[in-house]
């Protein structure tokens, strides 16, 4: 049975991994299958220089939440409670990440992919799950990239290859640059608040003050960690700074998306997911899909680009 412990995906490993490279027209995608089935980065070519359009990976070594984007499966955030109890039967799941006290993220993020197709604008990513650092979970999992015009396309599917019925979730945790001229905005209806950490504690549908983004709205602001509801499945960024603007746009429209707005730094993640922060306690277990053996899940974004 893998261990967090002497996972070589760990924060503190030194092992630089391969990345491997797609080209589209102006677009450049670098990925590293081995390191969590992340990117590295998305880049956009004008006067003969790459732009980065994701939060390019630092290079410093094997940690994700240093990278460009990376999944998240088979659940997304925190899970408390030491896990979850389901038809009955509790289900424990540890802490994995270093000064974190809940389970976060599944952990998809920190077991090596395998590439089973790669053309020039193309990647096919899978891996094959059971069990890893004792949690309940067996599953597949397929990333496939793709670069279109202007734009790539992620498309994450997760597959239940276990015994048992399970709840699960997907995420994408992709990481945008911002300066002072940034603008966001995507559309909610609420933000699910909370305490001392992450974990919700009401849902609340007047947004605090700098929260609202349902119009263009700038980066600068207190800490924000929290899962808006009522989301749309589009969001818009402005980056005149750099004649760019971006899009997000998730198809399935789940309802969610989770706002991470660190204050003092250039880069805020926006990330489509299908279910809120500690789904699994909260009654009915909003946007968690139970997934009879043999089933199967997707979530598809895509992320376009046009220069202003």
């Amino acid at each position: 049975m893998p261990s967090r412990a002497t996972d070589a995906l760990s924060a503190g490993s030194k092992t630089l991994p391969e990345i491997h490279t797609l080209t589209s027209g102006r677009q450049r995608l670098r990925v590293m299958p081995t390191l969590g089935g992340s990117i590295a980065s998305w880049d956009w070519q004008r006067d003969g220089r790459w732009l980065p359009l994701f939060r390019p990976w630092d290079e410093q070594g094997a940690n994700l939440y240093a990278t460009a984007c990376f999944p998240l499966l088979p659940w997304s955030n925190r899970i408390t409670d030491g896990g979850f109890e389901f038809n009955g039967k509790k289900h424990a799941v540890r802490p994995n990440r270093d000064g974190e006290p809940y389970p976060i993220h599944g952990d998809s993020w920190q077991q090596a992919w395998s590439v089973a197709v790669q053309a020039d604008d193309r990647m096919t990513l899978e891996l094959e799950s059971a069990h890893f650092d004792g949690n309940p979970y067996v599953y597949s999992a397929r990333q496939l990239l793709t670069l279109r015009e202007n734009s790539l396309e992620i498309e994450l599917r997760v597959t239940n290859t276990g015994d048992q019925t399970l709840p699960f979730g997907l995420g994408l945790h992709p990481y945008f640059l911002h300066d002072a001229r940034t603008r966001l905005q995507f559309r909610s209806r609420g933000v699910w608040l909370s305490g001392a950490d992450p974990i919700p504690t009401g849902f609340a549908r007047k947004l605090p003050l700098s929260w609202d983004y349902n119009r263009p709205a700038p980066l600068e602001g207190p800490l924000v960690d929290n899962c808006f509801e009522g989301w749309d499945g589009l969001a818009m960024i402005e980056d005149p700074s750099r004649g760019l603007r971006l899009q997000m746009h998730t198809t399935d429209r789940s309802g969610y998306t989770l706002l991470y707005r660190p204050p003092g730094l250039d880069y805020f993640c926006l990330e489509p997911v299908t279910h809120p922060i500690d789904a699994f306690h909260m009654p009915n277990r909003p946007g968690l899909i139970d997934l009879a053996p043999g089933e199967d899940m997707v979530l598809l974004t895509r992320f376009s680009v046009c220069e202003t």
